[in-house]
């Protein structure tokens, strides 16, 4: 198995939306399915990319998009006390969106790469690793 990533959610939002950095996202899920990557994300990551599918294009395209990823190589993650605890200590440190935090925890707790575009990160550059998508629109 190659590297480790966690998607958030504006990553995955980037390739439903044909957003620039989808592409890139599209590609690692590629080698995820073929084994060269795993990749994470928590329950609550997912929620977030729930409700804006279904605000942005409906509830017909939330249930496709839903069962995509459940055939994709996508890691979910059920959030426990630790990470809910690790993540309220990155909401505490730094000016995060809440859901945010548990992809940042998530990121640390696994030694792996977080893949995002969303300029909220920039502050925990020094604390773990970010790979940075173009941001959209």
């Amino acid at each position: 198995m190659g590297e480790i990533y966690v998607l958030d959610s504006f990553a995955l939002l980037a390739l439903l939306g044909r957003e620039p950095g989808g592409d890139e996202v599209a590609r690692l899920l590629r080698e995820a399915h073929e084994g060269k990557a795993r990749l994470l994300m928590t329950w609550i990551n997912l929620g977030e990319v729930a409700y804006i599918v279904e605000r942005r294009w409906g509830k017909q395209r939330l249930h496709h998009v839903l069962g995509t990823l459940e055939a994709a190589a996508l890691d979910l993650t059920p959030v426990g006390r630790e990470l809910a605890l690790a993540a309220a200590h990155f909401k505490a440190q730094y000016p995060l969106a809440y859901a945010d935090a548990f992809a940042a925890a998530l990121t640390e707790q696994t030694g792996a790469a977080l893949v995002t575009g969303d300029p909220e990160f920039r502050p925990l550059e020094e604390s773990i690793d970010i790979c940075w998508l173009p941001q959209g629109k």
